[in-house]
């Protein structure tokens, strides 16, 4: 018996051997982790100007939806849609023919009176006419005159004219058409300038003054900026949102901008500033604190002789953003490398091998790609 179970265990001591040596052999034989293949670029120092952003809406300098105040039948437009006129041009005649003859039987009547206060002069210089009989003759005319100049009133109403120089929209009115008060002809609006109204916190209100420069980007016209300024500033912030309103002013040689339009609006606040600078990519964020990978020569050489470059974690602060990019304001100096993708796979000591055929975005200006 004892010699049968010291044969079990040499048996067993034997096979748990070759196993040993096999498994030994399977992991001396797995080819070692080679390098990480990584993005990186040189953190540098870049001027970076302040600017308050916000979304607003373009309103015309003068803008009106043009109106009848008097009802009538349309006789002719003296106008086609999308026109430019002039103050003071003539857009649409009224027929006035009842008018005109009711304010010429109200002039002779304002004639005749003249005629007798004429003639009652002077019979009151021979005294034959009371102070009383004249009075009244003075009283009648200026009724009269008054009648005439209100109905002159009424006739000149019955031609509308642009009340300032701006672009006609699209009407829908037409010759022989009965209009009522209040209704609409066509909108006349006045492009250039035009005013872009818009909101900031009211945090913000220390670094917003009139005069300030900004620029207006809009989704119609990707790439071009329009230059403006602040014209206005409402004295009162808004108690629901706690929000500031401004008005800019936009100029619009072109007519390329029109009331109504959304724009994106970034007002310059203060001088340029100077910050350390990398792509949003960069960095990781954690609960306990944004970190970055900065490339270091290790003690190991690669296949050419050279240093092989090691990922070493560095916690770092950040600043404010501009796009693509990001403001590291502790941790970092200027002309590190740092990996700018690819660390996810990465942890201290990781040899990594830099392959920049295929950067990360880093615009400080991104706009969307459609594809």
């Amino acid at each position: 018996m004892f010699i049968m179970l010291l044969c079990v265990v040499l048996l067993i001591a034997v096979l748990a051997l070759g196993k040993f040596l096999q498994i030994r052999k399977l992991i001396a034989s797995m080819p070692k982790p080679g390098a990480q293949v990584v993005t990186a670029m040189k953190a540098e120092m870049l001027e970076w100007q302040p600017q308050f952003n916000a979304v607003g809406t373009l309103n015309p300098v003068r803008g009106v939806d043009v109106t009848t105040e008097v009802a009538g039948l349309v006789r002719s437009l003296h106008f086609h849609s999308g026109q430019d006129v002039k103050a003071g041009e003539l857009l649409v005649e009224l027929n006035a023919d009842s008018d005109v003859a009711q304010l010429q039987a109200l002039q002779a009547a304002a004639d005749l009176s003249a005629s007798v206060l004429a003639r009652d002069r002077q019979q009151f210089e021979v005294k034959a006419i009371s102070q009383a009989q004249l009075d009244a003759d003075q009283a009648d005319l200026r009724v009269k005159r008054a009648s005439v100049a209100q109905q002159a009133a009424l006739v000149a109403k019955k031609t509308i004219r642009a009340p300032f120089s701006g672009r006609l929209g699209i009407t829908t009115v037409n010759p022989g058409q009965y209009l009522n008060p209040g209704d609409k002809i066509v909108t006349l609006q006045t492009l250039n300038p035009i005013y872009i109204d818009f909101n900031l916190p009211q945090k913000q209100l220390a670094g917003v003054s009139l005069g300030q420069r900004l620029t207006l980007s809009s989704d119609a016209f990707p790439g071009q900026a329009f230059a403006g300024k602040i014209t206005a500033i409402n004295p009162k912030v808004d108690p629901a949102t706690r929000n500031l309103q401004l008005e800019a002013t936009i100029a619009n040689e072109k007519l390329q901008l029109l009331p109504g339009m959304f724009a994106n609006v970034d007002v310059d606040a203060g001088d340029k500033k100077s910050y350390l600078t990398l792509p949003q990519t960069a960095i990781t964020y954690n609960p306990y604190g944004s970190t970055v990978f900065v490339l270091k020569p290790g003690d190991k050489k690669d296949d050419k002789g050279n240093a092989q470059l090691e990922a070493q974690q560095v916690f770092v602060t950040t600043g404010p953003t501009r796009g693509d990019q990001v403001a590291v304001l502790t941790g970092l100096t200027a002309g590190q490398q740092i990996v700018t993708s690819g660390q996810l796979k990465l942890k201290n000591g990781s040899p990594v091998t830099v392959d920049n055929s295929v950067q990360p975005a880093n615009s400080p200006n991104p706009t969307p790609q459609e594809k």
